[in-house]
C-alpha cells in the first residue's frame, strides 16, 4: 500500500481494532478536544458497521467526516501506521460535539512523514563546522555545550550564561528548562518567548489583582456584553468564539471591538447590533479613560459592587506593599504614581484632560458618538434597574502596545462596571498560547543589574544584554528568537557578530578542538548559541546558531498543560518522533547530569510530571491533588490525567469529600468550598481577588506621564515623511510563525507569503494595488542599550534614556504583499507577525515600557514603497486576496 498521503484520492476508515487515543490540539489557547486513530499500514475499514471503529453503516451522518487534511502516515514502534486526527465528537466541553478550527483540522498534517513538507523535520543533532551544519551524536554536542558551559560560568560567572524558550510548551519542559535555569545554573539571563526579559504579560491586571486567565469559557457564553480589546477572537482562538461567545447561554450577546482592523470577527459583530471603535494604536488608555469619566458622571458605576470589592485608601496602605517584600506589584502600586482608590480615581478621571470626551476622540480616532454608545452598553442600567452584564477581555493588541496604561486603565473600567468575579462579568486575556509554563521558584532575577526608579529591581533584559556583548554561553529553545523581538534586524545582525562573524570557527569534530574553539570564542568577546527545534528557523538556526538540537513535540511524547480556562489534560504520545529527536525534558536532563547538576536524571515524561505537581501547589494551575490521588491508586499521574480523557480537569485541583473538584472560575465569592482535604493550598485569589484584602486595586492612568508620553510623540508616524503606523497581527489559518503550517498543503497555499493590510488612501499614493510587493521601510528605529538604573522617577523615560546615551538609531524593513482593503482605518497598515523571511517587527522600537518592562510589539511605523507585483496578483490558485470582513 502506497504511503504517499497527498495523492490519495480517498481517506481510510478506521478499522473495528483501530487504538483511541486522547489528546488536545497544539496550537491556539482554546486547545480543542482531539481524538486520535491509530491501526498499521496493510490495513483499512469498511463502509459496513461491522467494518469501522465508528460502528455505523457509511454514508452516514451520524459520525465526524473525515477530511483528507485529518489523516496521515507515519511511523509507530518502527513501523507505519495510519493516523485519523479528528476533534472528539463527543466533547463536553471546550469545542463541544467536535466543533474545532482550520488549524487543529490539519493537525494531522504535523505528523512526520518524509513524503510529505515535513521532510526537513531536524532529526539528529547537528554542530556547524566551516559554516556547515554537521550531524553529531547527542553525547558529543552536550559534551561541548557543558564544558564551554563550565568555563563561561567559571570565568565569566552566571550573567554570561543565558537561555531564551517558549513559556508554554507543556509542563514536563518547561519545569526541566527552569529548574536548569534557576535552580542549577542561577543566572538571571532568561526570558520568555514573547518577552525580552522575565515579567508579567498584562502587569496592570496583576496589580489590579485580577489573575489573567481567571474566567471560564463558559463567561463568554453568559455575558450581555463582550468587551473585546485589542483581539478578535474568531482569528485568533476560534472555537472559543463560535462555540462560547456566539453561542453559549446567552447568544444574543452584544460585542464591541477595540481594534485597527475590521476582522471577520469584528463584521459578525457589527451584523449583530456591536459596535467598532477603530482605535489608533496605542491610544487604548484615552479610551478606557473616557468611558471611565461617561459611566461616572453619570452615575451608571455599580456602587454596590465598588463598596464590596474595590480597596478603600486605608485597606491599600494598611499593609499592602509595605515592609521587607520588594516586588514589582507592590512598589508599582502603593508608591508610584498608579496608587488609587474609588474617591481617588473619581478626581482623577473629573481632572484628567485625555478623559474628556472630545479630547479622546481625537487622540483615540474614533468618534465620539462610538464611545458614548460604548459607554452605554457596558454600564448603563436598563429601564428596570438591571445591569448589563459586561465581560473584558483583553489581548496582544492592547498589552503589545501600551503595556502597563492600557491594561490597569482597562481594569479599572472593568471594577466600574462590576466585573471581575461574578459568572458572565470578568476581567481576562482571551489568551495566546496553552498555559504549559511550571517552574520549580528560587530564581535568580534579583541578580540583575537593572534598577526601577528607587533602585528597586528590575528583571534583566536578556536582548539587551546579548547586544551589549554581556553572554558567552546562549541556548534558544522553540522561538523564532529574532522575528519574534523588536529591531529585528539589528538584533540578527549583532548575534550574527558574535557567533559566525567571529574570528573562532570550528574547523573539525573533534571534541577537543570544539571545546576550545568555542572557550576562546567566549573570552575573546562573541558567544556560543546552540538553538533548539523542530523545523529549520531561518536564520536562528540555518545561519548562526552553532549546535542545532531536534526536538520531539506534539503527539511524540506523554505531556500535560493547560488552556486559558485551567483545563488540564494529557497530550498523548501516539507516533515515534523522526530520526533522534529527543522532548527538550530529556536534552536538559543530559546536559544538566554532564554539568555535575543532581536531580536531573528523568527516565520518563511522568517522573518530571510528578515532580512539578509539588512547585505547582500555590498557583492557579495547581495540580498536585491529581498526583497525590493517582499515588494512593498505585498509578502514575500521567495515567490518572489520561482517564478524564478529553474533559481533563480545571485547575487549581481541589479535593472535597474525597474527590477532585476543579476550579471553574477565580476570584468567584461562590468557590468559598469550607474545609477541604490534604494536598491543597487555601489561596486566597479563589473566592476573592489576588491582594491582601481580597478587595481589588483599581489604578489611575494619567495620559501625559514621563512613562510613555514622550516616547509616544517620539515614534509617532511624521507626516512629513509620508509614514503611517504599521502595526503587526495574526489571522485564522496560520499559527505563530507558520512553523507547521508552511509544511501543511492545505494552509500553505492559503498564505505561501506574509502581507500586509493597506487601507486605500495610504495605498493610493505609493500606486500600490493588491498582490503587489510592498517594502515597510522606518529610517529612525530607537533600540534602547546599556543598563539604566533607576535613581530618579524619570530615570527610564524615553527623553532621560536619550539625554544619558541609552538610546540608538538604526532602521529597519520588510517585504510582504499588499492586500488593499478598506477594513484597515485609514493611517495604519497590519502586517503579518513574525511571518519567516519577513520581520515586520523590524520597523519597532525596542525600547521597552519602563514600567512592565515589555515591549510595544504593536507600535511600529514607516514608508510603504511599491516594489513590483508578486507571483500571487494574478494566481487564482493560491493566496487569496479578499478582504476578510465577510460573515
Amino acid at each position: 500500500m502506497t504511503s504517499n498521503v497527498q495523492n490519495r484520492n480517498s481517506v481510510p476508515l478506521p478499522p473495528p481494532n483501530a487504538e483511541v487515543i486522547t489528546t488536545a490540539c497544539s496550537y491556539c489557547i482554546v486547545a480543542c478536544s482531539y481524538k486520535v486513530y491509530r491501526w498499521p499500514v496493510g490495513s483499512e475499514g469498511g463502509t459496513n458497521a461491522d467494518q469501522n471503529v465508528f460502528g455505523v453503516d457509511f454514508p452516514s451522518g451520524g459520525v465526524p467526516w473525515i477530511a483528507e487534511s485529518q489523516h496521515n502516515i507515519g511511523m509507530h514502534e518502527g513501523r507505519q501506521h495510519h493516523f485519523v486526527v479528528i476533534a472528539d465528537p463527543d466533547a463536553e466541553v471546550v469545542n463541544r460535539d467536535g466543533n474545532h478550527s482550520v488549524r487543529g483540522g490539519t493537525l494531522a498534517q504535523k505528523i512526520y512523514n518524509p513524503e510529505t513538507p515535513t521532510r526537513d523535520r531536524l532529526k539528529y543533532p547537528m554542530i556547524r563546522i566551516g559554516g556547515v551544519l554537521t550531524p553529531v551524536s547527542w553525547d558529543l554536542a552536550t559534551d561541548v555545550m557543558a564544558e564551554v558551559s563550565k568555563h563561561v560560568l567559571e570565568k565569566h560567572g552566571e550573567h554570561a550564561w543565558g537561555m531564551k524558550t517558549y513559556s508554554y510548551e507543556y509542563f514536563e519542559n518547561t519545569f526541566a528548562i527552569r529548574k536548569l535555569v534557576d535552580r542549577a545554573i542561577g543566572t538571571p539571563v532568561y526570558a520568555p518567548h514573547d518577552k525580552p526579559q522575565n515579567a508579567e504579560d498584562a502587569a496592570g491586571l496583576d496589580d489590579a489583582g485580577i489573575n489573567s486567565f481567571a474566567a471560564s469559557y463558559d463567561d463568554w457564553g453568559k455575558c450581555d456584553v463582550a468587551f473585546l480589546s485589542g483581539v478578535d477572537p474568531y482569528e485568533t482562538k476560534t472555537v472559543l468564539f463560535t462555540e462560547w461567545m456566539m453561542q453559549g447561554e446567552n447568544p444574543d450577546k452584544t460585542m464591541i471591538f477595540v481594534t485597527p482592523h475590521k476582522t471577520m470577527g469584528v463584521e459578525y459583530g457589527l451584523k449583530n447590533g456591536g459596535l467598532w471603535l477603530p482605535i489608533i494604536p496605542g491610544t487604548d488608555t484615552v479610551l478606557h479613560l473616557a468611558l471611565a469619566k461617561i459611566i461616572i458622571d453619570n452615575g451608571w458605576q455599580d456602587q454596590e459592587f465598588i463598596d464590596n470589592w474595590v480597596n478603600t485608601k486605608w485597606e491599600i496602605e494598611s499593609g499592602f506593599g509595605r515592609g521587607t517584600r520588594n516586588t514589582r506589584w507592590q512598589w508599582r502600586t502603593t508608591w508610584g504614581r498608579w496608587q488609587s482608590d474609588w474617591e481617588d480615581f473619581q478626581k482623577f478621571i473629573a481632572n484628567e484632560p485625555a478623559a474628556e470626551l472630545a479630547e479622546a476622540s481625537r487622540i483615540t480616532g474614533i468618534d465620539a458618538e462610538l464611545i458614548q454608545q460604548a459607554a452605554e452598553m457596558i454600564a448603563k442600567p436598563r429601564e428596570d434597574g438591571t445591569r448589563p452584564k459586561t465581560s473584558f477581555m483583553l489581548e496582544k493588541g492592547n498589552y503589545w502596545s501600551n503595556n502597563y496604561m492600557n491594561t490597569a486603565s482597562l481594569a479599572s473600567v472593568g471594577l466600574i462596571c462590576g466585573a471581575g468575579n461574578r459568572p458572565g462579568q470578568v476581567i481576562s486575556r482571551g489568551g495566546g498560547h496553552q498555559r504549559g509554563g511550571m517552574n520549580p521558584g528560587g530564581g535568580k532575577g534579583f541578580l540583575s543589574p537593572e534598577k526601577h526608579p528607587g533602585r528597586r529591581k528590575k528583571a534583566l533584559n536578556v536582548d539587551r544584554w546579548v547586544m551589549d556583548g554581556k553572554v558567552k554561553f546562549f541556548w534558544t529553545i522553540g522561538c523564532t528568537w529574532f522575528a519574534a523581538m523588536l529591531a529585528s534586524q539589528e538584533l540578527a545582525s549583532r548575534v550574527a557578530d558574535l557567533t559566525v562573524r567571529n574570528e573562532h570557527q570550528p574547523r573539525s569534530v573533534d571534541r577537543d578542538h570544539l571545546i576550545e574553539v568555542f572557550k576562546a570564542r567566549a573570552d575573546s568577546g562573541g558567544m556560543m548559541l546552540v538553538d533548539s527545534d523542530i523545523y529549520p528557523v531561518d536564520p536562528l538556526n540555518t545561519q548562526y546558531a552553532d549546535i542545532v538540537l531536534p526536538a520531539a513535540g506534539w503527539g511524540e511524547v506523554d505531556f500535560a498543560r493547560c488552556n486559558a480556562e485551567r483545563r488540564l489534560r494529557l497530550y498523548a504520545k501516539f507516533n515515534d518522533a523522526p530520526g533522534e529527536a529527543k522532548p527538550d525534558w530529556w536534552a536538559i536532563g543530559l546536559f544538566a547530569q554532564k554539568m555535575g547538576f543532581a536531580g536531573f536524571d528523568w527516565k520518563e515524561s511522568n517522573d518530571i510530571f510528578e515532580e512539578a505537581s509539588r512547585h505547582s501547589r500555590g498557583g492557579v494551575l495547581s495540580y498536585h491533588v491529581l498526583a497525590q490521588e493517582a499515588k494512593k491508586e498505585g498509578k502514575k499521574a500521567h495515567e490518572k490525567l489520561r482517564e478524564l480523557g478529553t474533559t481533563g480537569i480545571q485547575t487549581p485541583i481541589r479535593l472535597i469529600d474525597g474527590e477532585m473538584v476543579g476550579t471553574k472560575r477565580l476570584h468567584d465569592a461562590s468557590n468559598d468550598w469550607g474545609e477541604v482535604e490534604g494536598d491543597t493550598y487555601d489561596q486566597k485569589w479563589l473566592y476573592a481577588f489576588g491582594t491582601h484584602t481580597g478587595k481589588a486595586n483599581m489604578l489611575k492612568t494619567p495620559w501625559e506621564n514621563d512613562s510613555w508620553s514622550d516616547f509616544y510623540e517620539a515614534i509617532k508616524p511624521r507626516a512629513e515623511k509620508g509614514e503611517i503606523w504599521i502595526t503587526n497581527g495574526r489571522v485564522n489559518e496560520t499559527w505563530q510563525s507558520g512553523f507547521d503550517d508552511l509544511r501543511k498543503p492545505y494552509l500553505a497555499k492559503r498564505w505561501p507569503w506574509p502581507h500586509i493590510v493597506i487601507h486605500p488612501d495610504d495605498a493610493a499614493p505609493a500606486g500600490i494595488e493588491s498582490g503587489d510587493l510592498v517594502e515597510g521601510f522606518n529610517d529612525t528605529v530607537y533600540v534602547q542599550s546599556g543598563e539604566p538604573v533607576g535613581v530618579k522617577s524619570d530615570d527610564l523615560s524615553f527623553s532621560k534614556l536619550m539625554e544619558n546615551g541609552h538610546i540608538k538609531t538604526t532602521t529597519g524593513q520588510f517585504v510582504a504583499v499588499a492586500i488593499v482593503s478598506d477594513e484597515m482605518r485609514p493611517g495604519v497598515a497590519k502586517a503579518a507577525f513574525n511571518y519567516p523571511g519577513s520581520m515586520a517587527n523590524s520597523v519597532c522600537h525596542a525600547v521597552p515600557d519602563p514600567v512592565s518592562g515589555n515591549y510595544r510589539y504593536k507600535l511600529g511605523r514607516g514608508v510603504l514603497r511599491k516594489i513590483g507585483e508578486s507571483a500571487y496578483k494574478d494566481n487564482f490558485l493560491e493566496m487569496s486576496l479578499k478582504p476578510r470582513p465577510i460573515s
